[in-house]
């Protein structure tokens, strides 16, 4: 029996097919990290022997045995930049570590951007899990399988954000962004200034295959290695509300509120061939969608994306989604086709062509 969209979906497809075309309008690639000596921008925070330091303090290795882990954390705090690490991760039978690199603020309530790379038994595939905490509220992980061997050699784990977005990069490579999605009650992070942190420790209750395969600490000791220590951004006192450069620096500028076509190509294809888990599909969790999920779920398939919203969260928040996107892409300073939303498409012989035309657009983008 043939399926009929409902009489709102040819204008949820116009708006998301705009929301395509606009996005690929503008957007670059981040300026090269340079790398700086480990004491430049960090210290140790704990089990200060557990780090030793190689090259006059250029690249540094942390060790995790029995006993303890250890860390460090930047020397300042920062509200908005671009932070980046090379690290080769523990190698071999790594099951129940986890090598974390992340972004916290010093609060109660606070803001939070992870890097957490779970470790596996030898031979099976490290996990890269992300998350974001806003308010003191998290839950939003997202898992992803790399496609490489992070434990070969060394790789960039690099975040860029601003007032406009949280991007999340792996080599250059986004697989993951967090758009400032306030018009869809969101909280974004933008007035709690946050170091930067990183650590080696097990968690062998949860990390991996959910605490089924524990640490095995006769291959201990542990080791993860680091370079490169790039930090740019807007130093800030913890009690800083905003940046006082605001607006002058490169990863502030207009290029870098969205990703470009081809960032959003990439994206696209991490999104499709890599990830394991993503809390915005997972329906025992989230029976209605999480309002940040529809600006990159257009990205899959906008006809696709239209029928779930519909389905999961009802015709109301619908629209309120849909506005409140032409609101993000317009604070990004895009420039909508709005004479793209003009057309009134009533028949299912319009809708079926416009959803073809779509999404074979989309598989282009």
């Amino acid at each position: 029996m043939a399926s009929h969209p409902h009489p709102w979906a040819p204008g949820c497809l116009v708006i998301v097919l705009s929301f395509l075309m606009a996005s690929a309008a503008m957007g670059a690639a981040p300026r090269k990290a340079v790398d700086v000596p480990f004491g430049r921008n960090y210290v140790p925070t704990w089990a200060f022997d557990h780090i030793k330091y190689y090259n006059g303090g250029s690249e540094i290795q942390l060790y995790l045995d029995k006993y303890t882990g250890t860390g460090f954390q930047s020397k300042g705090s920062y509200l908005f930049g671009h932070f980046s690490m090379h690290i080769k991760m523990v190698p071999g039978d790594s099951a129940g570590t986890v090598t974390a690199f992340y972004l916290s603020s010093q609060n109660s309530e606070h803001d939070e951007v992870d890097f957490e790379f779970l470790g596996n038994r030898t031979g099976q595939p490290y996990i890269l899990q992300t998350n974001v905490f806003t308010g003191g509220k998290g839950n939003r992980e997202q898992r992803i399988y790399l496609w490489f061997d992070p434990t070969k050699e060394y790789h960039t784990y690099s975040i860029l954000w601003n007032l406009y977005q949280i991007v999340f990069f792996v080599d250059d490579v986004p697989i993951r962004v967090f758009k400032n999605s306030k018009d869809l009650g969101v909280k974004f992070p933008f007035n709690q200034p946050m170091k930067i942190y990183s650590s080696l420790w097990s968690a062998d209750d949860w990390a991996t295959r959910g605490g089924l395969e524990k640490t095995d600490w006769s291959k201990a000791p542990f080791v993860a290695s680091y370079k490169g220590f790039h930090i740019d951004g807007c130093e800030s006192s913890v009690d800083a509300k905003y940046c006082a450069t605001q607006g002058k620096r490169w990863w502030d500028q207009k290029e870098f509120r969205d990703l470009d076509r081809f960032q959003w190509r990439q994206l696209r294809r991490i999104r499709n061939k890599y990830t394991i888990y993503n809390y915005c599909t997972d329906k025992s969790r989230y029976p209605t969608v999480p309002p940040e999920w529809f600006p990159l779920a257009a990205l899959e398939s906008p006809l696709n994306t239209c029928r779930t919203l519909i389905a999961r969260s009802g015709f109301a928040q619908l629209f309120t989604h849909l506005v409140a996107i032409l609101n993000i892409k317009e604070q990004s300073g895009v420039v909508l086709r709005y004479d793209l939303l003009l057309p009134v498409i009533e028949s299912d012989k319009k809708v079926s062509a416009l959803s073809e035309y779509t999404d074979e657009n989309t598989q282009q983008i």
